[in-house]
């Protein structure tokens, strides 16, 4: 007998690696008032089919041979094919083969000369599914959603043939509303949510949790509801606990022209500030659970040294200081007890710079050193005063991006030799005082004035 349980255990494990041509036939089943439900199992586990029987009493299998080799039939339990056993009182109608009583929760071999077919048999009924209410659980964790479901439904196990266990999905489905992130519309959406439980539990564990306010279902299970006997139940209606946030910046543009930020000087760095004063607004957005909100702004990346708290939603800042600041926006629930964390935000405003040019053309050539502009980065104050060389003011300005188009009152005045005074102070502190020569050179169409050092246009002031 060894003998015979190690040849068909060899035989067993070899069906893992590959099923064989015999797997394309099967057995059929008499004697059950519901339909018996037929599973392809994983090729690991050397079975060819599983069969699902709502009661087993009272029901037979019968195997119709192809030929006119010997048909034996054994039958094994958790220990494998390796230690099967032939059945007896099989009943032979020529090529046909039936077991008059099958028995659940085993695993059963045809042999059909050297064809082997494997299959296992489950007796439903010990496993039925019950369910009779479901409620969230009085004590919740964050990043999870519990439930407390009233009803029972025992697991439904099987055994490859090499006497390794398996569970069989009973596909019991919990129903509910989560949120999801909508990047394009920046706001979360309500979406439904499912979980698929393999088998029932007292206890439900909801990973990722439901995020929205919502009511919980459960139904099922697959055998259940191919019988059209699925069993279901529902919740009273639940608030979120876990919290989820998302956030995004934007900066707002120091000028809307054209020019904007043409005559600034790059601190070599990309993202959020740049040049002072740089107008950052942050943006939340938090799911149904999220209540409390704080922007927090720290000098260090890991914020142990805060420099503020805001409790807003939203946060608009001018950042007008040189350095690097870091941002993170915490939202949390009602109780304090979830939080999540933004993205760290940094935000780096250079060092201040002022640069002055002594000529340009305006007239000459559309677009090409038509406007006298400073260079710049991180001013937060400036003023700038133009006169002509008798000290006359010309034009004044206090926004460096913009600057002098070479006119007064519309009008170009002559090409020669114009003033500046340059009053700023750098995000960095530094103060600026600055005067110098403003050189417009001579330009199509205009009158000489070479060596008389510029005149404006007559205009009546």
């Amino acid at each position: 007998m060894i003998n015979r349980y190690l040849y068909i255990l060899l035989f067993s494990l070899a069906a893992i690696a590959a099923v064989p041509s015999f797997a394309a036939r099967s057995v059929s089943f008499s004697g059950s008032s519901l339909k018996v439900i037929e599973i392809t199992p994983e090729k690991n586990t050397g079975l060819d089919r599983i069969f699902v029987i709502y009661d087993t009493q009272g029901v037979s299998a019968t195997y119709q041979a192809s030929g006119s080799q010997p048909v034996t039939w054994y039958r094994y339990s958790s220990l494998g094919g390796g230690y099967a056993e032939e059945l007896t009182g099989v009943i032979r109608d020529g090529q046909t083969y039936t077991l008059p009583q099958i028995e659940g929760e085993m695993g059963y071999i045809v042999e059909e000369g050297t064809d082997r077919y494997y299959f296992w048999v489950v007796d439903y009924a010990p496993h039925r599914l019950w369910l009779r209410g479901l409620q969230a659980a009085p004590e919740q964790e964050c990043g999870m959603t519990r439930l407390l479901a009233d009803g029972e439904g025992e697991p439904i196990h099987f055994y490859s043939i090499n006497g390794r266990r398996f569970t069989l999905s009973q596909e019991i489905e919990v129903d509910f509303y989560t949120m999801q992130w909508n990047d394009d519309e920046k706001r979360y959406d309500q979406v439904p949510g499912r979980q698929v439980l393999e088998s029932f539990s007292n206890t439900i564990v909801l990973n990722p949790p439901a995020l929205s306010d919502t009511r919980f279902t459960i139904t099922g299970d697959r055998f259940l509801k191919e019988w059209r006997w699925e069993q279901s139940a529902e919740s009273d209606y639940v608030k979120a606990h876990s919290v989820e946030v998302q956030t995004y910046a934007e900066q707002v543009p120091e000028s809307t022209d054209e020019d904007y930020r043409s005559n600034q000087v790059s601190d070599g760095t990309d993202g959020l500030g740049g040049s002072a004063p740089a107008d950052i607004t942050f943006y939340s957005q938090g799911t149904d659970a999220v209540v409390h909100h704080e922007w927090q702004m720290a000098s260090d990346p890991d914020f142990e040294n805060l420099i503020n708290r805001f409790n807003d939603k939203d946060l608009n800042y001018v950042f007008r200081t040189e350095g690097v600041t870091y941002l993170r926006y915490i939202g949390s629930n009602s109780d304090g007890s979830c939080q999540a964390y933004s993205e760290t935000y940094t935000v780096n405003i250079g060092n201040s710079i002022l640069k002055c040019p002594n000529a340009f053309s305006p007239g000459a050539t559309e677009g090409v050193n038509d406007e006298w502009k400073v260079s710049y980065r991180s001013l937060i104050e400036f003023e700038c005063w133009i006169f002509n060389r008798h000290g006359k003011q010309l034009f004044h300005f206090t926004d460096p991006s913009k600057g002098w188009d070479g006119k007064v009152h519309g009008k170009v005045v002559s090409p020669g030799v114009y003033y500046y005074v340059i009053q700023a102070t750098g995000a960095d502190g530094k103060k600026y005082k600055k005067s110098g020569d403003i050189n417009i050179i001579n330009y199509r169409g205009s009158r000489s004035s070479a060596g008389t050092g510029g005149d404006e246009p007559d205009v009546t002031e």
